[in-house]
Parts: C-alpha cells; structure tokens; sequence
C-alpha cells in the first residue's frame, strides 16, 4: 500500500475511533433507531441534488444502504443505547476485518499469508481479552447486536468490491437514501410518537455536534475514504488495517466518555497493534488460491 494511502487509512481509522464516543453524546438526547434516521438523512439531503448517480446497478445501493445504515449502524447504536461501553462497541464491530478476510479468500480467491494469519491469531487474542477486560455493563442482547452489525460492515466490504463502483463519494451519498424511511418507521412501530415528541428539545450543542461528526466526518469522509481503499487494494490488505478503530476509540473515550481502560486492555491494545505490523508483512502464501490448486482442488 502506497505511504499516502496508508495514511489515508489511519486516518480514516482514527476519525472512527473517535465517532463511538462522540455517537454516545448524541444517544444521551436522541432514540438510536431515529438518530440513526436523522444521521443518513443528512448525509443524502441536499447532497443528492448535485451529486450525480454513480455508475452502478440500484440494487446495489439500496443493498448497501440498508446494510450499511439499518443492519450496521442502527444495530452499534441500540446497542451503545442498550449499554455497550463505546471502546468496547469499537472493539466487537472489528470482527468484520476477520469476516471480510474470509470472504476475500471465499469469493474473490485471494491469498492469505502466513504473516497476516499470525496477525489475526494475535489480534483475535487482543480483541477477547479486552471484550473479557470490560466492565460488563452491558446485556448480552447489546453485545449480539454489535458482533451482528459487524457481520454486515464485512458484507457491505463484498458490496462495494463487486459492484466496482468509481464514483466512491456519490455511493455513499446516493445509499444514505435508504436507511432513513426503514429507521423512521421501525422508531414509530417501537417507540411510538415519543421519539419524535422530544426531538426539538433534544437538539441541545451536544446532540448537534454529535450527528454533524456523524454526518461529515464519520460518513461522508470515512466511507468515502474506506471504500476508495477497498477498491484500489485487495480485502485481505485493507480490512486489518479496521483493528486500528478500538485503539482510537478506546482512547478517545477515556476523556469524551470517561471509560478508562483496565491494565489488561492495555495489554490487549498491544497485542492489536503487534496484529496489525506482523500482518502487513510479505511472506509465503498460507491459505488461498494457490493453496488450492497444490491440492487439487481448484484447476489451473
């Protein structure tokens, strides 16, 4: 991966990290489902007028959409609501890297190396040992609710990789229309009117800069930025580079959230970040196409 793209990703990665805190402020004030509703409202509208359609199928924006806000986001945010701690909702969301591995090996016959399957056995141990390290404040159904929407951000990665969308920024602009009238509806067959009752006096300084970061940093950039890595580079070389986001949100949610982290989850943050340099590495192909072929399993 090129330096500038590298950066590009560690940014991207820090932007997230910093989003499950700063989503938390705004789940203080605003139901999940219907701040999830207003979040891609606002990153589609007024965007849709001048920015043209990409050059792709409608099915795969509105698969895209519906993953990407109602299966993925609306799930982090009920179960942040639910009391996922936010570093810990960062953490759980990264099993999609090891998701999205999978799938690239599956679909696309890409190769993993022994350097990136060393990688994933260390970042899978730093990843349960901060979520045995958390302060278990949370219910089961909150955790389950994260680990599937981490299961849909690895589907939304296949999305975008088959569709071979161009046009990254106008995907995620022209998907944002989707998720908001499912959400809308799912918050009134749910909540009933109530949502919507307290909305304007739920507007406070906190609620606004929350859902603005949410809109213009953590969608309109970080997707934009994320799905342009994913169409350059292979799955395998770009998903790792997710298990960045727990490092920066549990960080950034010791002084946003106060949600300090146990010695342990130190020791855990280490291993990810040793998961992250082992598995960049070049090394002899472990698993993947040619694999199978020395097996005999897959034709030349």
């Amino acid at each position: 991966m090129q330096r500038k793209h590298l950066l590009l990703a560690v940014l991207v990665t820090a932007v997230w990290g910093f989003n499950f805190p700063i989503t938390k402020l705004g789940l203080a004030h605003i139901d999940p489902l219907l701040l999830t509703a207003i979040r891609f409202a606002l990153a589609a509208f007024p965007w849709v007028f001048f920015v043209k359609r990409p050059n792709v199928a409608m099915q795969w924006l509105v698969a895209y959409g519906l993953i990407f806000g109602v299966a993925m986001w609306a799930l982090i945010n009920l179960g942040i609501a639910m009391g996922v701690p936010p570093g810990s909702a960062s953490l759980l969301i990264q099993f999609s890297a090891f998701f999205t591995l999978g799938w690239g090996v599956l679909l696309f016959r890409e190769s993993l190396s022994w350097p990136q399957l060393i990688g994933i056995g260390l970042a899978a141990t730093g990843l349960v040992g901060i979520l045995l390290g958390s302060p278990g404040k949370a219910t089961s159904t909150g955790f389950l609710l994260v680990m599937i929407s981490a299961v849909a951000w690895s589907i939304g990665n296949i999305i975008i990789k088959i569709s071979k969308v161009k046009e990254i920024f106008a995907f995620v602009v022209w998907a944002s229309l989707f998720p908001p009238i499912p959400l809308l509806l799912l918050t009134w067959w749910l909540q009933g009117a109530a949502p919507f009752d307290d909305l304007a006096s739920a507007m406070d300084s906190s609620a606004l800069f929350s859902l603005a970061f949410q809109v213009y940093a953590a969608t309109h950039f970080c997707y934009w930025g994320w799905n342009f890595l994913l169409r350059e580079y292979a799955v395998s070389k770009v998903a790792p580079l997710s298990l960045l986001i727990p490092v920066f949100g549990i960080v950034s949610s010791i002084f946003i959230v106060h949600q300090v982290p146990s010695g342990w989850d130190w020791i855990s943050i280490a291993l990810i970040l040793s998961a992250l340099a082992i598995g960049m590495k070049k090394g002899r192909v472990a698993l993947g196409r040619e694999v199978r072929r020395k097996a005999g399993l897959e034709s030349s």
